[in-house]
C-alpha cells in the first residue's frame, strides 16, 4: 500500500467522527443511557441538531433509541457495543487533553 493513499474505512471513521458534537454525544453517553434533553444540557447543543446527530450515529450504529410505551414517551439513547469500542479512543482524546490543551 501506498503509504501516502488514506485507507477508505480510516477515511470513513474520521468522517463520522469529525462532525461537529458527534465525539462530545458519544463521550457523553459513555456513562450509560440518557434522554434527549439530558444529552442537550450535558453538552450545550440545539435541540434540533442534537436530533440530526443523534439520527447519524442510530444510522451508523453506534447508539440505539429505545422507545418506551409510557405516557409521556420516553425515548433514551445508549451506545451499542459499536458505540463502546470508542471508549479507549475517547478516554485517549481525554488524556491527551488534560495534558497538552491549555485552560481557558
Amino acid at each position: 500500500m501506498n503509504t501516502s493513499e488514506i485507507c477508505p474505512r480510516f477515511e470513513k471513521a474520521i468522517s463520522i467522527l469529525s462532525q461537529r458534537w458527534t465525539a462530545l454525544i458519544i463521550y457523553q453517553l459513555l456513562s450509560g443511557p440518557q434522554r434527549n434533553s439530558t444529552i442537550k444540557d450535558g453538552i450545550g447543543i440545539s435541540g434540533r441538531l442534537l436530533s440530526e446527530r443523534l439520527k447519524d450515529l442510530e444510522e451508523e450504529g453506534i447508539i440505539e433509541r429505545k422507545v418506551y410505551p409510557e405516557t409521556p414517551v420516553r425515548i433514551e439513547y445508549s451506545l451499542t457495543e459499536k458505540g463502546y469500542s470508542l471508549e479507549p479512543l475517547m478516554k485517549h482524546i481525554e488524556k491527551w487533553s488534560q495534558e497538552w490543551i491549555e485552560k481557558e
